[in-house]
């Protein structure tokens, strides 16, 4: 069996989607030259950092899709290559749109779209004061993990990560491979990222994959970076830095996961008699 490689991708976005999608497409293009059979991109890959008024005026529906979509559905086309990545979508809202992540296959279709349903509002003593739902509208829905080359992907986003509930959902649904495109702040980075993902491959036994905005955006908006890919066991299995652009490469192997999920079967071992099943 060939291996099933995959690329986690890790870039500073800005306020030009036209900037911001030439880095996708070239990040594309060099998972496509590694044999990497899906690549991830993060969270808001299309602007980060624009006023609020801008973000509206960016963001654009699934269909008819905007340029940055549209780029990135062509870049898979042209490379064979599934892609996952988080944009801002337009919502029937005024003033609010979602945060949105979208599976693009290797044929360029969009084959399932996710909209965030736990929003960043925060406010963090010496950190971060953020208030995601002022201008963002959350999704109502967990959508079922898609089949791909590489196995089932289970979509949350960023601060999704925080909630076990939802993984665990995902994993009973079927998902092999947790993704969730971030963009989190250095001061939550630097205490949560690496421990929160690790822990939740650990729970569900599958692969996380977490791609990640790294950088200054703007004045007020910097990101943490050290975007990585964990496997079931909770190893880290590719991570990026705190500063590169890039993307990091592994290999998914879905036998060894089987084997985890066969001689721990921790999902079997839940108490639904005691503990709600999440559905």
């Amino acid at each position: 069996m060939q291996p099933l490689k995959i690329a986690v991708a890790q870039f500073c976005g800005g306020q030009s989607v036209a900037t911001n999608l030439a880095k996708c497409v070239s990040l594309i293009a060099t998972a496509s030259q590694q044999a990497a059979k899906v690549v991830f991109f993060p969270e808001a890959s299309d602007f980060i950092g624009n006023p609020a008024d801008d973000a509206i005026t960016l963001s654009h529906p699934l269909e008819p899709a905007g340029p940055f979509l549209e780029g990135i559905c062509a870049a898979a086309r042209q490379h064979n290559i599934w892609c996952s990545v988080g944009i801002h979508e337009k919502s029937p809202f005024p003033g609010r749109l979602y945060n949105t992540h979208v599976l693009i296959s290797n044929q360029g279709s969009i084959v399932e779209h996710y909209r965030k349903i736990h929003l960043f509002d925060v406010d963090i003593q010496n950190g971060p004061q953020l208030m995601e739902s002022q201008n963002t509208a959350s999704g109502d829905k967990l959508v079922h993990p898609v089949q791909t080359p590489v196995g089932k992907i289970g979509l949350g986003i960023c601060y999704d990560l925080r909630f076990p509930e939802l993984a665990l959902a995902l994993r009973q649904r079927g998902a092999e491979i947790l993704t969730y495109p971030s963009a989190f702040t250095i001061k939550t980075g630097e205490a949560h990222w690496e421990v929160l993902l690790r822990s939740r491959a650990i729970e569900t036994q599958s692969y996380v994959v977490a791609a990640a905005q790294v950088g200054k955006h703007s004045e007020k908006r910097s990101s943490y970076g050290h975007a990585m890919i964990v496997d079931p066991w909770g190893t880290i299995v590719a991570k990026l830095n705190g500063q590169e652009e890039g993307i990091a490469i592994a290999s998914v192997d879905l036998p060894s996961l089987e084997r985890i999920r066969t001689e721990m079967p921790v999902l079997n071992h839940r108490r639904n008699d005691i503990f709600p099943k999440f559905e």
